[in-house]
C-alpha cells in the first residue's frame, strides 16, 4: 500500500512538472511570436498612423504602400530576390555535398592523413588571415571582383560544419557498413553516395540549414566585392541600402505622385524584415525533425 502511495505521488509530481513545462514553453513561444506579428502588422500599416499611434497587433489602417514601394516599377528587388534564391540553392547544395564528402573522408580509419587534416581545420577556427588578406585574395589573385563567385566560394565550407559532419558519421554509422559495401564491390565514392548520404539525413538537414541561412543572410561579402555595376545583388544588401538610404526610396517612387512626407519609410523597414524572414520561416519546419538529432549526435565526441 505504501509503495502505491509513493507511486501516485511520483506520478502526480511528474505530471505537475510536465504541465508547468508546457505552460512555460507556450508562454515563451507566444512572447517570441508577438514581435513578429507586430512587425507583420506594421508592414501593412499606414505610415502616419504608425508614427502617431505606434505598433499594434492588428493594422488600424490597412495598406500595401510599403510593399508597393519595395516592388514598384524600377526597383530590382524581385531580381535580387530570385538571384538570392538561386545563390542559396546552389551554395547550399554544393557546400553540403563537399562538407559531407570531407567529413566522410576524415572519419575513415584507412585515411592516413586524417589527423593532420583535422588539426589544420581546427587551427583555422582559431586563427584567420584577416580582412586585408582575404580581400586581396579575392580581388587580386582570384580576380573575382564583381563576380558572384566571390559570394559563392567563401561560404561553401566551414571547419565547424566539417567537424560536426565527421563526428556524426563516426558516431552514427559504423565503419563496418562501409567495409561491407566495399566488399560487395562498391568504390568508396559509391559507398558515400548510396550508403552514407541516405543514412546521414539528420546531419545533412542541420548543416544544410546553417549553410542556407548563411547564403540567405549574405550581405557583407557582397558589399566588399560587388559594386553598383552589378544589377542584381543579394537581397539582404539591397534591403540594407533601401532602409538606410532615403534617396533610394525617393527615386523609386518618382512619378507616382506621392509626396516625400507620405513615403512609407518606417513601414518599409518592417516590410523588408518580413520579406527577409518569411522564406526561412517556411523552410525551417521541413528540417525541424532532423535538427536536434543532427546537432546532438554530431557534437558528441566518439
Amino acid at each position: 500500500m505504501k509503495n502505491n502511495k509513493n507511486k501516485i505521488k511520483t506520478d502526480f509530481s511528474g505530471r505537475a512538472i510536465q504541465i508547468c513545462g508546457y505552460i512555460f514553453i507556450t508562454l515563451f513561444a507566444i512572447l517570441c511570436l508577438i514581435p513578429f506579428i507586430m512587425m507583420l502588422s506594421a508592414s501593412f500599416e499606414d505610415e502616419k498612423t504608425l508614427v502617431l499611434n505606434g505598433y499594434n497587433l492588428i493594422p488600424r489602417h490597412f495598406t500595401t504602400a510599403a510593399y508597393q514601394a519595395i516592388f514598384g516599377p524600377g526597383n530590382v528587388i524581385i531580381g535580387s530576390f530570385f538571384m538570392t534564391i538561386g545563390l542559396t540553392v546552389v551554395g547550399t547544395s554544393v557546400g553540403l555535398f563537399l562538407t559531407a564528402l570531407t567529413g566522410y573522408a576524415l572519419q575513415r580509419p584507412d585515411f592516413k592523413g586524417r589527423n593532420a587534416v583535422s588539426l589544420f581545420l581546427y587551427i583555422t577556427t582559431l586563427f584567420s588571415g584577416g580582412l586585408v588578406a582575404f580581400y586581396l585574395l579575392i580581388t587580386r589573385y582570384l580576380q573575382l571582383k564583381n563576380s558572384y563567385l566571390a559570394i559563392l566560394l567563401p561560404s561553401l565550407m566551414s571547419a565547424w560544419n566539417i567537424i560536426m559532419m565527421k563526428n556524426f558519421i563516426k558516431n552514427s554509422i559504423p565503419h563496418s557498413v562501409s567495409e561491407a559495401a566495399e566488399i560487395d564491390g562498391a568504390t568508396p565514392f559509391v559507398t558515400f553516395i548510396k550508403v552514407i548520404l541516405p543514412m546521414s539525413k539528420p546531419a545533412l538537414a542541420t548543416i544544410g540549414l546553417f549553410i542556407g541561412l548563411g547564403y540567405w543572410n549574405e550581405w557583407y561579402n557582397s558589399m566588399l566585392f560587388l559594386d553598383s555595376s552589378v544589377k542584381y545583388r543579394p537581397l539582404q544588401l539591397v534591403l540594407y541600402n533601401l532602409i538606410n538610404q532615403a534617396s533610394y526610396l525617393k527615386n523609386s517612387m518618382a512619378g507616382q505622385n506621392i509626396a516625400i512626407q507620405d513615403l512609407p519609410l518606417e513601414t518599409v523597414k518592417m516590410a523588408t524584415a518580413v520579406i527577409a524572414t518569411v522564406p526561412i520561416i517556411l523552410a525551417y519546419p521541413m528540417v525541424q525533425k532532423y535538427f536536434v538529432s543532427g546537432i546532438t549526435v554530431g557534437s558528441v565526441k566518439g
